[in-house]
């Protein structure tokens, strides 16, 4: 794609900080019963009633969790709120609201930050949800998106990481890896840009693994779909940091142990091929890899009838005695302990 070397700029002190948030969210529509007043005043209003209520909230940096020579502003903006949704979406709750803070240096012009917003606007559309408020500043270091998530769930309904028994089976959405392998892509063809910043790099044999780091999506399809199946997780939590580190989590709150079979770990067929291609064991990938934001969840064997024929689902594992300890189920039938090698924010790694 050839850039546009005469793009209008707007310097966004000529708008100063609340006309640039009433420029910036002029089209947000409200959508929700439970806003009785979003934008526009001290502070956001909402009406829950009998609903409980379930808050998160994620910061994203840049140079950290994103690179923008690579990751398109629009694309940024609607990742930034779907990595929060996953969030609502792991408790078995439904999403209703966010608030959105930026931060950015002033090498950003109007036009950016609208790019941005648009990405915000169309995740908003997407999951039904209402953008009620944030804050913007200015930074020395780049650019800084902070979204809080919130959503109800009946009182009965909600699903926390600790509620796993033994015998539990265990239960991932999709398929896990792909997003790691497409950032694997996405920094080799980075990195040749560097060297010819003439090379035009073909992305056609990387569509979807790409897709899934630059525009991942929450799994809002898998609650109503388990309400469907009257299906209650007995724990969940969304696959942000790696499939490992995730079933750890729910290992060490559950007080249980864990069987992870190697061969049911569900894997794209691209993903697969990248994997080739880089010489990589996808297994290591998909243990390690995270942000495919699918959700990781246990369920009762009762409910396996429930769920066995669902193509969203796949049972990769069981719960054990805590004594027990976890372990992944090598395809040679061999159990090695499972590790956490997971990203780490605070390293970097």
């Amino acid at each position: 794609m050839i850039e546009d070397k005469n793009q209008q700029r707007t310097e966004l002190s000529q708008l100063g900080e609340f006309g640039l948030i009433d420029h910036l969210t002029k089209h947000f529509e409200i959508k929700q019963e439970t806003t009785i007043k979003g934008i526009g005043d001290d502070a956001a209003v909402l009406d829950f009633k009998d609903q409980q209520v379930v808050i998160t909230t994620d910061l994203l940096v840049e140079g950290v969790h994103f690179d923008l020579s690579y990751m398109p502003l629009k694309h940024l903006g609607y990742k930034a709120v779907v990595v929060n949704l996953s969030d609502v979406f792991a408790m078995n709750a439904n999403a209703t609201q966010i608030t959105v803070s930026i931060a950015m240096s002033n090498r950003f012009p109007l036009e950016a930050i609208e790019e941005l917003y648009a990405g915000i606007e169309t995740a908003a559309k997407t999951y039904g949800v209402d953008v009620i408020g944030g804050d913007t500043t200015s930074s020395t270091t780049g650019l800084l998106i902070s979204v809080t998530a919130l959503g109800t769930v009946a009182k009965g309904d909600v699903v926390y990481r600790n509620g796993a028994k033994p015998n539990d089976l265990l239960v991932v959405t999709g398929d896990i890896g792909s997003a790691y392998m497409g950032l694997q892509v996405l920094e080799r063809e980075k990195e040749v840009f560097k060297v010819n910043p003439n090379s035009q790099p073909d992305l056609e044999p990387y569509t979807y693994i790409i897709e899934r780091q630059l525009k991942p999506e929450a799994r809002q399809d898998i609650i109503k779909l388990l309400k469907d199946l009257e299906v209650k997780p007995t724990s969940m939590i969304d696959i942000s940091d790696g499939l490992s580190s995730e079933i750890i989590h729910l290992c060490k709150q559950s007080k249980v142990g864990c069987d992870l079979y190697e061969n049911k770990i569900p894997l794209d067929p691209q993903f697969i091929s990248t994997c080739e291609e880089f010489d990589i064991d996808g297994t290591t990938i998909a243990l390690s890899g995270g942000e495919d934001y699918e959700l990781l969840f246990t369920v009762s064997q009762e409910d396996f009838p429930k769920i066995k024929a669902n193509p969203n689902l796949t049972v990769i594992g069981f719960m054990t005695e805590e004594n027990a300890g976890m372990h992944l189920v090598t395809r040679a039938e061999t159990k090695i302990p499972l590790v956490a090698q997971g990203w780490n924010a605070l390293d970097g790694k």
